[in-house]
C-alpha cells in the first residue's frame, strides 16, 4: 500500500500555503494526491482548498463512516474521508492536512503513518495570521500560545523549516512526497 503522509503545524506555519506550492510542483508527475479536508467552515476563508459542510451534513457523513479521520479544533469540525484508503490501494501517495492535537489516534488508525512537521517562528506566524484576517488579534495570541505549549510530538516525524521563501520550504514537501 502506498504511503500516507500527514501534515501538521500551527496555525500559520504554512502547511496550506506548502501544499498547494507542492501540488502545482507534481501537477499530475508523480502518484501523489493531496486529500481534500471536509470542515464546517465557509468556503472563500483561507488559502486550503476544502469541501465545507454544514455541521447537520458533518454529522450525517461522520454517522454514515464516511470518514476515515475526524476532529475538533477552534470551533470547527474537521475530516478527511475514506477514500484515501482507495487512493492508497491504487497505488496513490496521499497527503493529509491534519491536526497535532489528533496526531495520537491517526496513528492508531494508521500505523505506517508519516507524519511531516510545518515550522515557523513565533514572529512569523503572529504577521501571518494577522494578514490572513480570520481572528482577532487576542485570537490570534491564543493560537500562539497554545503552539508554544503543545509539546512536540512523539514518535518519528520530518521536520520542513517555512521561515524562509515558499519556493525552498516547498521543495523540500516536493521530495519527501515524491521520495527523492
Amino acid at each position: 500500500m502506498a504511503s500516507l503522509y500527514y501534515i501538521i503545524g500551527a496555525s500559520g506555519a504554512g502547511k496550506d500555503s506548502l501544499m498547494n506550492y507542492a501540488r502545482a510542483a507534481i501537477n499530475g508527475s508523480h502518484p501523489v494526491i493531496f486529500a481534500n479536508r471536509y470542515i464546517t467552515r465557509p468556503l472563500g476563508t483561507g488559502n486550503e482548498n476544502h469541501i465545507s459542510l454544514s455541521p447537520e451534513e458533518f454529522k450525517c457523513r461522520l454517522e454514515g463512516g464516511l470518514f476515515a479521520l475526524d476532529w475538533g479544533s477552534h470551533r470547527q469540525l474537521y475530516a478527511i474521508g475514506k477514500e484515501i484508503d482507495e487512493y492508497r490501494n491504487k497505488g496513490f501517495t496521499v497527503a493529509v492536512n491534519g491536526s497535532r492535537e489528533y496526531l495520537a489516534t491517526a496513528r492508531e488508525k494508521y500505523s505506517e503513518l508519516k507524519v511531516v512537521m510545518i515550522e515557523a517562528s513565533p514572529e512569523l506566524i503572529r504577521r501571518r495570521l494577522l494578514d490572513r484576517g480570520r481572528e482577532s488579534p487576542a485570537d490570534i495570541e491564543g493560537r500562539i500560545a497554545r503552539n508554544l505549549a503543545l509539546s512536540r510530538p512523539a514518535g518519528p516525524l520530518i521536520r520542513i523549516g517555512n521561515d524562509g521563501s515558499l519556493a525552498e520550504a516547498g521543495e523540500k514537501l516536493v521530495s519527501v512526497l515524491i521520495g527523492s
